[in-house]
């Protein structure tokens, strides 16, 4: 398995290594000893999977401490726009965003530590995305930011007209006004 930082480099990139022959593929998806390794400890304890059409965009969530969560997420079908958004207020980059493209194809899984606002969207005609998280969600802690913050410039990669965005999403504030306990 690859472990390949991003711009932020708390957020992280894992390529796995894939065996192909006649029959299909095998791949390691998860390796606790190998991820504590490369990134640190961290105690998954829940499971979450959506499914999701073309142009759905479910953005930007993260839960406030002390039940934030840190996540590993991958698309095992389809391909989604996978984007992580740095909400901790004395980081150096606090606001930045960084965008992978997840796929059944490349297999590849995003790992977002607490501290970052979490979404995607969908870039194929369906995905089945999966995730793991470290804490369990407490909806008193929600939080959200506004997908379309000018002040973060995320290219969801879809036309405007073709997102499908919950209006809980759309109500979010914009990161600026957005719950944050994070520092």
């Amino acid at each position: 398995m690859k472990f390949i930082k991003t711009e932020i480099p708390e957020v992280i990139v894992i390529e796995p290594d894939v065996f192909e022959d006649e029959r299909g593929y095998f791949f390691e998806s998860f390796n606790q000893k190998e991820f504590e390794s490369k990134i640190g400890p961290v105690n998954f304890v829940q499971d979450n999977m959506s499914h999701s059409k073309y142009g759905v965009l479910r953005a930007l969530h993260y839960q406030l401490e002390p039940y934030a969560q840190a996540k590993l997420i991958a698309a095992i079908r389809g391909k989604i726009l996978d984007v992580a958004v740095d909400i901790r207020k004395n980081s150096p980059t606090y606001g930045k965003n960084v965008s992978v493209e997840l796929s059944e194809e490349n297999k590849k899984r995003l790992f977002v530590p607490r501290g970052f606002a979490h979404g995607f969207a969908v870039l194929s005609p369906e995905a089945d995305v999966f995730y793991k998280c470290d804490n369990l969600y407490a909806f008193d802690f929600e939080g959200g930011i506004k997908f379309d913050d000018s002040d973060l410039n995320i290219d969801w990669r879809l036309p405007k007209e073709d997102l499908i965005v919950s209006q809980k999403d759309r109500n979010f504030p914009n990161l600026s006004e957005a719950r944050n306990n994070f520092s």
